[in-house]
């Protein structure tokens, strides 16, 4: 019987909101066989069952449900041929639709010439989900030098669409898969399929986006933050990206700024991974009945920033306002200040597509 106890370490400072269900749900987590190390990253908020913001280092188990049910899900960045000199937030907001239907081009063909196999659920691929995914336009608001400031930048954060809720489903009724097994296997292979599968759908996100706007883009940074890999100790991420692969995207709310950070360090101190965004402050459940009172959904389709907010669902609206939201910037100041990484540039949304009708 394995006795050995987890570590359990929380990065944030005193300036952080940290919910006490959050830690709670870090430590039980924490408990389960053959974990080692438990980090809860700045943005740690409650999940259903482990929390999100969150990374784990097991040893002998592979655990779906601490990977959760959106396998893949991540952030791609593409550098547009648009100028911010010459920005066009309104005509660009406007152009933007139609993005929510399935893509009219062959998807199995899309996926085939990047090497990836069809999943079933090609009629998602292209489409952007519900929740907190999204496509943003955003531009430079500071920058290292070398870094282009006149550019317009496209975000995308989506996964794997319904793909990676049915892996989820076929193993929800375990607790953990021990390394090695039969059905660890089944699920690892189909994982790593789903990893590829969402990267494949945020670059026809995005290529979709670029076509309405008349213009191109090039691929910059891809990264995904939920996930599990294999580093010695089987690293698994619930909204955590790796410091492990270069560059990475952590965005705030859809009135606040996207930061992109270099990583500093690679080891165990962070379970090799950093923040992947603000992280909830307020549960989706209590958003409307804070907020409507105070703002309507039309003042919630333009932020403080002046940017626009494409989200005809009344409800997501409010589950995603800025509000909800943890500020991103203490997130970031908390990465920095644990040694974990540097900032590269600060991106501020100028329009964001959520759904239309």
């Amino acid at each position: 019987m394995d006795t050995t106890k987890a570590v359990v370490r929380v990065i944030a400072s005193r300036e952080n909101w940290i919910e006490g269900a959050a830690v709670q749900q870090l430590e039980s987590t924490a408990a389960l066989p053959g974990m080692r190390l438990a980090v809860g990253l700045p943005d740690l908020h409650p999940g259903k069952g482990s929390p999100i913001g969150a990374a784990f280092a097991v040893e002998g188990w592979i655990y779906p449900t601490l990977v959760g049910n959106d396998i893949g899900c991540g952030i791609g960045l593409w550098k547009t041929g648009l100028s911010a000199r010459r920005s066009k937030r309104e005509a660009w907001a406007e152009r933007l639709r139609n993005l929510d239907g399935p893509w009219e081009g062959d998807a199995v063909e899309f996926l085939n010439a990047r090497g990836v196999e069809a999943a079933g659920f090609e009629n998602s691929l292209g489409t952007i989900g519900s929740g907190n995914h999204f496509a943003e336009l955003q531009v430079v608001e500071s920058a290292d030098s070398g870094f282009d400031s006149d550019a317009v930048y496209l975000c995308v954060h989506s996964g794997s669409r319904g793909f990676g809720e049915s892996i989820l489903r076929d193993h929800s009724d375990t607790r953990g898969l021990e390394v090695g097994s039969a059905e660890a296997e089944r699920y690892l292979l189909r994982h790593n399929h789903a990893l590829t599968w969402a990267a494949v759908n945020r670059e026809l996100i995005a290529a979709r986006v670029l076509a309405r706007l008349h213009t191109r883009g090039v691929r910059i940074v891809d990264i995904c933050h939920n996930w599990v890999e294999n580093r010695g100790w089987w690293i698994h991420r619930k909204g955590a990206a790796p410091s492990t692969a270069g560059t990475v995207v952590i965005p705030g709310s859809r009135g606040a700024a996207t930061y992109l950070v270099q990583p500093r360090e690679a080891g165990d101190v962070s379970a090799y991974s950093l923040a992947h965004g603000a992280g909830r402050k307020w549960a989706r459940s209590s958003c409307r009945g804070r907020l409507e009172k105070r703002f309507s959904s039309k003042d919630l389709a333009r932020t403080e920033l002046g940017s626009y907010v494409i989200c005809e669902d009344t409800e997501l609206l409010y589950e995603e306002a800025p509000q909800a939201y943890k500020n991103i910037s203490v997130v970031i100041g908390d990465l920095v200040a644990a040694g974990l990484a540097d900032v590269l540039a600060v991106l501020k949304p100028v329009v964001t597509y959520k759904v239309r009708r």
